[in-house]
């Protein structure tokens, strides 16, 4: 059967919530989505380096407790939670900002479960950044990365061969894929209590950057 990336877009649950981090306020993206694999193969997936750059980035460093990483032309930090195979987490350090992505794995009848939460604090860069383009500036890449993950599971090949990066996110696939994600975010937005106005000129922007469209005035 072909891979339809249509159908993968609608295969991700998207949420933004309020928590709570190290005692301070904060707000986390959340892109949850099954995977017809068991949870020891999916876990060796995303913490494997061998396989990480199959579908997502070469990363250099130490992936267990309390280890460094670097993803190749992305961003490092330090590996803060490692469970097998449950639950992995770490910071993420980026143009000189400092945010945290949680992993969460649990079965799922006959597949397993991927929960992916990318948490902000609540500070004035952040929120400038929410306002502009809001959940879907991260929102679409995680589903990017996710989308990666499945072809790599269900075909074994890497994703460079299907989803080659410097032509594809442009190409009409690509592009309505994007559109499909950022759409998803915006109602992941306005679900979570953004003013439809708002997040729909946020979404705009996202859907712009992400398929190379003019952004909105």
């Amino acid at each position: 059967m072909p891979f339809d990336t249509a159908a993968q877009a609608q295969m991700v649950v998207r949420k933004v919530e309020d928590v709570s981090h190290e005692g301070q306020p904060a707000r986390a993206v959340v892109a949850t989505r099954d995977y017809a694999t068991d949870i020891d193969d999916l876990w060796d997936a995303i913490t494997d380096k061998t396989r990480i750059p199959r579908w997502f980035a070469p990363v250099e460093g130490d992936l267990e407790l309390g280890g460094r990483y670097q993803i190749k032309g992305n961003a490092g930090g330090t590996v803060t939670a490692c469970d097998p195979p449950r639950r992995f987490a770490l910071t993420w350090e980026f143009g000189g900002g400092m945010s945290w992505v949680e992993v969460e794995l649990a079965e799922a009848g006959e597949a397993t479960r991927l929960t992916l939460r990318h948490i902000a604090p609540l500070d004035d860069k952040s929120e400038e950044f929410w306002d502009r383009f809001g959940p879907g500036a991260v929102g679409v890449g995680w589903d990017l990365s996710l989308l990666g993950l499945a072809w790599h599971l269900e075909t074994g090949e890497p994703v460079q061969e299907r989803f080659a990066e410097e032509s594809w996110p442009l190409s009409d696939e690509g592009k309505a894929f994007a559109t499909t994600s950022s759409h998803g975010w915006t109602a992941a937005s306005i679900a979570y209590g953004t003013a439809e106005d708002a997040a729909t000129r946020a979404g705009a922007s996202t859907t712009a950057f992400y398929t190379g469209a003019a952004a909105p005035e």
